[in-house]
């Protein structure tokens, strides 16, 4: 896999749990703003008296905030362990090229990394069905 299409799959897939994450968000305080404003209608008097559009418009804005908040913070989560598996990779990239001798330049983690990769393939491919 070129590190072209290895991009755009990690990009698509961080996309996907992004779109999941906002529309659970945006339904999960959207009903909650339902709430407000229906609990509000009954218990306040000069809210009674808000015209339906103004009502409309509160729990769109928790639709909206729901939806931000929970989307930003499903990718904030997934870039998180992105990196935390990234940098579990190279630290073994750096201490198995330590051990031949080698220092971990980006270079030679790369190197290792290919061979890493066709190693695994070789050995999934060995494996009896």
């Amino acid at each position: 896999m070129s590190d072209r299409s290895k991009l755009k799959q990690e990009v698509d897939e961080a996309y996907t749990v992004q779109v999941r994450a906002a529309m659970n968000g945006a339904a999960r305080a959207g009903a909650f703003g339902v709430g407000v404003v229906t609990f509000a209608h009954y218990a306040w008097p000069l809210f009674r008296r808000q015209t339906l559009p103004f009502k409309a418009f509160l729990i769109s804005g928790f639709t909206m905030a729901g939806l931000v908040i929970g989307a930003d913070n499903a990718l904030l989560t997934h870039e998180a362990e992105r990196r935390q598996s990234e940098h579990a990779i190279r630290r073994e990239a750096r201490i198995d090229l330590a051990r031949r001798g080698l220092i971990g330049t980006e270079t030679e983690i790369a190197k290792w990394r290919a061979e890493r990769t066709r190693r695994l393939e070789e050995q999934e491919n060995a494996k009896p069905s």
